[in-house]
């Protein structure tokens, strides 16, 4: 009966930067939420933290996006940069292994933004969340500057 109106769960940016609609990413899979429902970051620094409590379950090859599921099943995947993957793993450091437990805000990848754009790539950073079935509703903020690990991005409503 309790769990009529759902619980709410605040994730924080991953990144420094500014939040940008997932509609602007400059990508039809992301903007067109075919990956999962989210926002998205513009980073202005070169670190990519934990947006909530959980456990790394995956890494993808390369480094350039992690998944990260919370204590409430909450599903989360941040992938830095767009089209990232081309560049095999150059200028992307891993900073935890695949199954640690982590915090809101601990480091997980290093990435060099300069590496990116040389290669020619967008920075704009999607966080997806990607396990709908779990989600009642979800309030993204967009258009406003994130601190790294601090600044709430993401409202989520589950069921």
């Amino acid at each position: 009966m309790f769990g009529f109106f759902g619980k709410y769960v605040d994730i924080v940016s991953p990144f420094t930067g500014k939040t940008i609609d997932l509609s602007e990413v400059p990508d039809e899979v992301f903007s067109q939420r075919m990956a999962g429902d989210g926002i998205a970051v513009i980073p202005t620094g070169n670190v990519a933290v934990a947006p909530a409590d959980g456990d790394i379950t995956l890494i993808f090859q390369g480094g350039h996006s992690f998944s990260i599921k919370t204590p409430d099943k909450l599903e989360l995947t941040v992938h830095i940069g767009i089209d990232t993957l081309i560049m095999n793993g150059e200028g992307f450091e891993v900073l935890v292994q695949q199954g640690t437990k982590v915090t809101k805000g601990t480091p997980i990848v290093r990435f060099d933004p300069a590496a990116i754009t040389d290669a020619g790539l967008s920075l704009i950073s999607p966080v997806l969340l990607t396990d709908p079935d779990s989600v009642r509703s979800i309030s993204a903020y967009s258009g406003i500057d994130a601190e790294a690990g601090k600044t709430d991005i993401l409202k989520v409503r589950l069921k």
